[in-house]
């Protein structure tokens, strides 16, 4: 399916945010997303389904000095 995510068009198979975020070896770390114009808690990425081209960003943190 074609997402869109942090701006660039993506095909991945996924079906819903948690697939995404597996995806992107994102699982288990600090990461904020926001699907279709809205900020998702960690407890809805398995219940939230993607549907064609849904505009999604992914923002993580990363530690550095």
């Amino acid at each position: 399916m074609e997402l869109i995510i942090n701006g660039l068009k993506q095909e991945l198979d996924a079906r819903t945010i948690q697939d995404v975020i597996e995806h992107f070896g994102l699982a288990g770390k600090p990461v904020v997303v926001e699907a279709g114009g809205v900020v998702l808690k960690t407890e809805q990425w398995a219940d939230t389904e993607v549907h064609h081209r849904m505009p999604i960003e992914l923002v993580h943190f990363v530690g550095g000095g």
